[in-house]
Order: C-alpha cells, then sequence, then structure tokens
C-alpha cells in the first residue's frame, strides 16, 4: 500500500522515517519531492576504452550549484536529502512529469530496498539535442513510499548502504552465483 501525506507526516515525526533536510511543501499526496544536490560524476572517458561490469569504473567528480548535461549525455547527481527507510517500508524513485517534459530522465535504478539508509544517488540522461543547466536545490524527483506485508527477514545491507555524494556503480563488487549458461 502507498503511503499517503498524512501517513509520511506521522512516520516522520515519531522518526520510523527519515528524510533529512525536509520542508513540508516536499511532501506531495502521495510522494515526497526530492531535490538535486551539489555532487555529481562523469564518466571519465578518456580512462575508459569500454565500459564492463568486471573493473571498477573511473569517474570525473564535479562539486557544484549549477551544471550543464550536454545533449545525449549521461551523468550521476545525488539528492540533497539523507533518508532511512524502516525494514516494512519501499520506496521507488520517479523523476518529476514537469522535468521528464524538458527531455531530462531521472532513475535510480527504480527502486530502495527496505532498510537502506543514504542520500540517493540519481542517473540523469539528456535525451535533448540541446543542453539541460540544472541548479542545486531544485525539486528534481519524487520518493513514492509503500508498505510491505511485513518487515524485510533481510534488510538493505548492500554495496550502496550509507553513502553520501553521488556513488558511481559498484557492480564490479557483486559476486555472481548463476552457472554458466547453455
Amino acid at each position: 500500500m502507498v503511503l499517503s501525506d498524512n501517513t509520511i507526516r506521522q512516520m516522520l515525526a515519531s522518526g520510523k522515517l527519515k528524510v533529512e533536510p525536509i520542508q513540508d511543501q516536499q511532501i506531495q499526496p502521495a510522494s515526497i519531492d526530492l531535490r538535486l544536490g551539489r555532487f555529481f560524476l562523469k564518466l571519465d572517458e578518456n580512462c575508459t576504452e569500454c565500459i564492463t561490469m568486471n573493473e571498477q569504473l573511473k569517474y570525473v567528480e564535479m562539486e557544484r550549484d549549477e551544471i550543464v548535461i550536454p545533449p545525449q549525455s549521461f551523468m550521476l547527481a545525488t539528492t540533497v536529502e539523507y533518508i532511512k527507510l524502516p525494514d516494512n517500508i519501499t520506496g521507488f524513485v520517479e523523476g518529476r512529469s514537469s522535468i521528464g517534459r524538458i527531455g531530462l530522465f531521472i532513475q535510480n535504478a527504480g527502486w530502495v530496498d527496505a532498510g537502506f539508509e543514504g542520500e540517493i544517488t540519481l542517473e540523469l540522461f539528456n535525451a535533448n539535442r540541446l543542453p539541460i543547466k540544472l541548479e542545486a536545490g531544485r525539486r528534481i524527483c519524487q520518493i513514492v513510499l509503500a508498505h510491505m506485508d511485513r518487515a524485510a527477514d533481510k534488510p538493505y545491507l548492500g554495496k550502496y548502504q550509507y553513502q553520501k555524494g553521488a556513488v558511481g556503480s559498484r557492480v564490479y563488487l557483486d559476486k555472481e552465483t548463476y552457472g554458466p549458461v547453455g
């Protein structure tokens, strides 16, 4: 069940849910607007010949109040807000409709597991043929929170727990347990 604004406010007040810093106008009827932070990562294309899932990627780190995303470009960013989800709440992060309508696609792999704590790393893609200028502090996406049927037996303790700032892919740390294909 998706949490309403009333339930979100109650959970924030009780400390069961943490979203900091937050202003009341960020709480929407069924979501919380999240703001663009000041930390950005761009793949260092001068040091990367080919992207693989087995090696750590090199990124160029940027900290600034404004950033321009060139046409057809990808960048990682972070939210201002630090969140902490209880073991029975999961979240879905989506770009705001108004932002999508200017051609900026926003993801965070879409899902935030119960028990996650940290800032949200956002995946930004400019689908336009024109650059898009973004300002830190602007509402850029929203998180929809939902009750799970019961608390997770194993809440999130993965490789992005407690992340701050934009965090690049850590897929190279995955321990694949699948057998050979075919």
